[in-house]
């Protein structure tokens, strides 16, 4: 047998996030390992490379935080407050927004290993920073953190990638790039390999184990509707056009078992005029997250939604959804002059629907697909009902409320009463579906008999049962990962 026909040790079907850390811990295992990425080089890194690349992880303190971060100077510690972000209270807040349906083993597995996967990344060369610019305010000279969420890649998604793509090129993880998994190979002592094209040319390549880190079906219109329900192939796409489902697809046909929100997902105010699939020069600067300092308005001129619910963290990944629901899919988000200080960088990029006036009744005006009187009454109806009394403070949920409206805003209500007002159209942008198949703790998948198929594994926006309606902002790419590692450790140890 040539070497060009023996069988790989491990291959891994994906090129982001995921994928990678699976093939890094495989290749702790054994020797050969194959990296099968569907997109060409140029467009390689799924949705991780779409990301800012922050990561939640649970810390006791500064000095679990310099385990991911060392190079953090003296300096920098002195003038931020980081606080701590425990592992109950990361429980806490998966419970909380999943709706308390978050698998309880998956979820705590995902919590007690997160810090100890982001240091054994920064291991493998990827190199980490704080969050300074997304996640902190500063308060008399002083950094706040706040929602739990600190640890940020560098160079964002981009920069993940490019380090973790370097990590695997230094280790002789082989990556092809334009080769699409088509099937897994599969007989009654379970899979054996995976048909590819490559090239135009369709190959078997047997392997002694797979892991699949191949995304969800976000970019596939035809499933969104199938599964999301109708209207979703209205919605944007925030990532890869090549999250199209294959890998579930090809999973499922091997008889795995589907689990988890197959109807829910991950969606965000995402920019209205944006193009169908990200572009990867603007990244995740398309997205508008600053809603809690300001107010939504529909087509009807209407608040639709509790802007101050919650912080962003926990609100922005569903609220995309919320948006889709609207007469014509979009609302426009509104703030005055006092805030403008506290919206996130994306506010400032040139490819935004933007509008600005001196008054309101202008501002009204000005709101393409908007019933401008609708909308100035519920702005004015908004302003009398904002309690002035309270303190606004972005750092903690601060109580400061409307009082005697339908639709309340509880935290952050700020009076419309300072110019020039700038309003921003958005519409829904989809980044992850929530529906995938079962793994056990090893990450090894379970048929629909409830056995675990031998040399299968997955890993990332493929597993299902962990996140359900909603996610804590940054745990996505914790996910992919911590059961990544998993999975590439236990394919390794399979097939070793």
């Amino acid at each position: 047998m040539s070497a060009s026909e023996q069988p790989w040790d491990v291959i891994v079907v994906g090129g982001g996030n995921a994928a990678f850390c699976a093939a890094l811990a495989a290749r702790e295992r054994v020797r050969r390992v194959l990296v099968l990425e569907r997109a060409p080089e140029a467009e390689s890194g799924g949705n991780s490379r779409f990301t800012a690349g922050l990561m939640r992880v649970a810390f006791d303190g500064v000095e679990d935080l310099k385990r991911a971060i060392p190079d953090l100077t003296a300096d920098e510690i002195a003038r931020t407050d980081f606080g701590t972000y425990s592992a109950d209270q990361f429980l806490d807040d998966m419970a909380r927004v999943t709706e308390y349906r978050c698998d309880p083993t998956l979820t705590e597995i995902l919590v007690r290993r997160s810090l100890d996967t982001v240091e054994w990344m920064r291991g493998k060369g990827v190199r980490f920073t704080a969050a300074w610019g997304r996640q902190a305010f500063n308060i008399g000279g002083k950094f706040k953190f706040w929602g739990g969420l600190i640890v940020e890649a560098v160079g964002g998604g981009p920069g993940l990638v490019e380090n973790l793509t370097k990590a695997a090129q230094r280790d002789g993880i082989e990556v092809w790039y334009g080769a699409r998994a088509l099937s897994l190979l599969a007989d009654d002592d379970g899979i054996k390999g995976v048909t590819v094209k490559r090239q135009g040319r369709t190959v078997t390549l047997r392997a002694r184990a797979v892991v699949l880190a191949a995304g969800g079906f976000q970019a596939n219109p035809e499933w969104r509707t199938r599964y999301l329900g109708p209207g979703w192939e209205l919605a944007k796409v925030r990532g890869t056009r090549f999250n199209t489902g294959d890998g579930l697809a090809m999973a499922l046909a091997a008889g795995a078992a589907a689990a988890g929100n197959w109807s829910g997902c991950h969606a965000v105010a995402w920019e209205r005029n944006a193009p169908e699939f990200g572009d990867l020069a603007v990244g995740d600067q398309y997205q508008k997250h600053s809603y809690p300092w300001g107010v939504y308005l529909n087509a009807e001129g209407r608040r639709f939604v509790d802007e101050g619910a919650d912080f962003r963290n926990y609100t922005y990944a569903k609220y995309g959804r919320v948006i889709l629901g609207q007469p014509g899919q979009f609302a426009w988000q509104i703030f005055d002059a006092k805030v403008k200080a506290q919206l996130r960088d994306e506010y400032r990029i040139k490819q935004v629907t933007k509008v600005v006036a001196n008054t309101l009744e202008e501002l009204v005006e000005k709101l393409d697909d908007v019933d401008p009187k609708r909308a100035l009454a519920e702005l004015q109806a908004y302003n009398r009902a904002v309690r002035t009394d309270v303190p606004f403070n972005p750092n903690v949920k601060d109580g400061r409320c409307t009082e005697g409206l339908a639709l309340p805003k509880s935290n952050w209500a700020n009076t419309l009463d300072t110019p020039p007002f700038e309003a921003y159209a958005v519409t829904c942008g989809i980044t992850f579906t929530f529906g995938g198949v079962r793994i056990t703790p090893e990450a090894q998948v379970l048929s629909s008999d409830g056995d675990p198929i031998r040399g299968l594994y997955a890993a990332g926006e493929m597993v299902g049962g962990i996140f359900y309606f909603n996610y804590p902002g940054g745990t996505g790419l914790t996910n992919g990962a911590v059961f990544g590692r998993i999975a590439g450790t236990s394919a390794g140890t399979a097939a070793a």
